[in-house]
């Protein structure tokens, strides 16, 4: 996935209803760029260089992989979407919304449509008082100030009045408050890393990844299966009881629950899978006297992609030892998850059908995924 920046935007009404106005953006923001980490007070300022009604205006706080131009490509479609006209004339005129990229990272950028910081934010305490609600120790890259010291040193009269409306989190419809642990599971290839990852970063989650990578039986197995199945299966169960019972015991009283891209019981799937019969019975026996005290998650998702899909996956990520998996191997694995969800009663399982979607590229079908698991 790419690394994410932080951006600051401002967003200033003086049409019709204003408040909603400002809500509708800051919903478009978070669909369709990235999850919203700070929302400023709402203030009321007079129009300023042209005569119109008041303005509202606020500055929010996003994280978003998009790039400084593809961000302002959708902010200009949102404003054109809430009504936003184009200009009749030259000068500052009335709007339903206005929306400014303010900061882009530390970045300093100078195009034709795209001037970043915004070159008059110092100038406008309209811009530089919700800003400094949310980012006051934010330092300028070009004039090397904070926004609070920006704020002291503006010159801009205009009466600033806060008001007592509050805009909300668009990210407060989807809640996992409920859960303490979640884990998310799939096939190779499947996402589990990836959407595990994605919650803990928006959600504030402590996130539990498998470390399957330091495995060194894992591309002894897929050259030669048969041989190192077991000693591949014994592996797993050690490390993975180390690893689940660590983190499971390790509080973090700054994060609001756990997240983890494994649950232990895909040891059970995989050796059903991989070893004959009665290397398998062995294994479960010696599996359910190690786990037999793990916490079960409070919600276990299950992320189905069809072979085709999960192929297309593992060819992008390009791990070598993975490149000779067949598809018979994904089916089996598939059929091994299936049939034991099948018979978990006392587990809280979630099905989520993804062949179609890529929520890690595309944001709205991150946000369909999400929508699922809080239905």
């Amino acid at each position: 996935m790419k690394s994410n920046r932080i951006v600051y935007i401002a967003l200033g009404s003086n049409r019709g209803n204003k408040f909603q106005f400002l809500q509708n953006a800051i919903d478009a923001v978070f669909k369709t760029i990235g999850p919203i980490k700070k929302i400023s007070k709402v203030y009321k300022t007079p129009a300023l260089g042209f005569e119109g009604e008041d303005f509202f205006n606020a500055v929010i706080k996003i994280e978003t992989p998009l790039s400084a131009k593809n961000i302002l490509k959708m902010l200009q479609k949102i404003e054109k979407r809430l009504g936003r006209a184009q200009k009749t004339k030259s000068g500052y005129e009335s709007r339903e919304i206005d929306l400014d990229i303010l900061f882009y990272g530390d970045e300093i950028i100078k195009q034709d449509a795209l001037i970043v910081p915004h070159p008059e934010m110092q100038n406008r305490k309209f811009v530089l008082q919700p800003l400094c609600d949310i980012a006051s120790d934010h330092i300028h890259p070009e004039l090397n100030l904070s926004c609070a010291q920006l704020f002291e040193a503006c010159n801009d009269s205009s009466a600033i009045e806060p008001l007592k409306i509050w805009l909300k989190n668009p990210k407060k419809q989807y809640n996992f408050s409920s859960y303490n642990y979640i884990a998310i599971e799939g096939n190779i290839g499947a996402g589990k890393t990836s959407l595990a990852t994605k919650i803990s970063e928006d959600f504030n989650a402590k996130l539990i990844l498998e470390r399957f990578a330091d495995n060194p039986f894992l591309p002894k197995f897929y050259k030669e299966p048969e041989r190192y199945a077991f000693t591949l299966e014994m592996s797993f169960l050690a490390d993975r009881y180390q690893q689940i019972s660590d983190d499971l015991s390790q509080l973090d009283l700054f994060k609001d629950f756990m997240v983890s891209d494994y649950d232990v019981h895909k040891s059970l799937i995989f050796s059903k899978v991989t070893l004959p019969d009665d290397e398998f019975r062995l294994y479960r026996k010696l599996f359910y006297q190690v786990y037999k005290d793990i916490a079960r998650p409070d919600l276990y998702i299950y992320l189905y992609q069809n072979t085709e899909r999960l192929q297309q996956n593992i060819k992008k990520r390009g791990r070598q030892y993975e490149k000779e998996i067949e598809d018979d191997y994904l089916e089996k694995i598939n059929s091994g998850y299936l049939n034991f969800l099948r018979n978990q009663e006392n587990l809280n399982v979630k099905i989520i059908d993804i062949s179609d979607r890529d929520f890690v590229k595309n944001r709205e079908d991150y946000l369909w995924v999400l929508s699922k698991l809080n239905s």
